[in-house]
């Protein structure tokens, strides 16, 4: 008798499991951002997140929990129930975290589930013109006479455009000094009145105020030089072998069952060859990335290794 209820609860409870991720989406789903509104890791999650909506016929909720560089949103994410209701939008501090912080509660690759990625940027890096350098020589040249003297501004304490600025000191020999910001767009008034010199940003952003002239823009972190701005080298033109980049992609509390990942995986995918999508993602300079929920962890861990080799580079450190 007892074993005839066992094997009825365990049948009840995989038939709830099999609806649960048929019918998924019941009620709204979150979707958590690490970071202030109005940057890209807050605007490509929106867009997926209306997509997403459209589709799926229940609403797909942005939240906004900055702090700690992504960690206050990934804690709160990690101890969710893992119900399918609320996910991470990750980025390229969650690899970096791992290194660049030695005492977090969590551990991102074991307690969070990967779901799917979202795109890839590359950054913009910008000065204030009043530093008298037309190009990436002349910068680093200035740079160098004037050791401790240029502040650049970041996403945060450990975020990735303060590791590709990071990454920018050890490769070219310079002292440079770091201000944080609780996201890219609160630095910016900073930047253009001359407190702060220099940033690495966002190219969808930083664009508009270097063709203002408000900002001057020396070189992209990107390998070689972008279609779209023919004209601005690459960082990597005056020191060989400098690349950083960054990324978004999704992660769910480890339990979320794993049909519910599978089909937001499948949506995911879809909204990032929806023509709308692309167009949208293509005027802010945002890479599509699509990944299986397995190719994401591959990927996943394969950053947190690249980006956990260029925080001992950098010899920088969250605590």
């Amino acid at each position: 008798m007892r074993r005839i209820l066992q094997l009825a609860v365990a049948l009840f409870a995989l038939t709830c499991g099999t609806a649960h991720a048929a019918d998924w989406p019941t009620r709204p789903v979150r979707f958590v951002v690490g970071f202030a509104a109005g940057g890209p890791t807050d605007i490509l999650a929106r867009r997926m997140a209306l997509y997403l909506s459209e589709k799926l016929g229940q609403q797909f909720i942005v939240e906004n929990r900055p702090g700690a560089t992504g960690n206050i949103a990934t804690e709160h994410v990690i101890n969710a129930a893992p119900d399918g209701y609320t996910f991470l939008v990750t980025t390229t501090a969650n690899a970096i975290n791992m290194t660049f912080y030695s005492k977090l509660s969590f551990n991102f690759l074991r307690d969070a589930v990967p779901v799917a990625g979202l795109a890839s940027i590359t950054y913009l890096m910008l000065i204030n013109p009043g530093i008298p350098a037309k190009n990436l020589i002349e910068f680093i040249a200035y740079a160098k006479a004037n050791p401790g003297k240029i502040n650049f501004a970041s996403g945060g304490i450990g975020s990735s455009n303060q590791l590709a600025a990071e990454l920018f000191k050890v490769m070219t020999g310079t002292d440079l000094v770091h201000v944080p910001y609780r996201g890219n767009a609160a630095a910016y008034a900073d930047l253009i009145s001359g407190n702060i010199q220099l940033i690495f940003a966002d190219i969808a952003s930083g664009r508009l105020h270097a063709q203002s002239g408000a900002l001057r823009a020396l070189g992209v972190t990107a390998p070689k030089r972008l279609a779209t701005l023919p004209d601005v080298p690459a960082i990597a033109e005056a020191v060989p072998g400098y690349e950083a980049n960054g990324w978004y992609g999704f992660a769910a509390p480890k339990g979320t069952p794993s049909d519910v990942i599978a089909k937001l995986n499948a949506a995911i995918n879809a909204g990032l060859n929806d023509p709308a999508v692309k167009a949208y993602f293509a005027n802010v300079e945002a890479n599509p990335l699509a990944f299986t929920p397995k190719q994401y962890g591959a990927f996943l861990a394969s950053e947190a290794e690249r980006w956990g080799k260029a925080v001992k580079a950098a010899g920088v450190r969250g605590d």
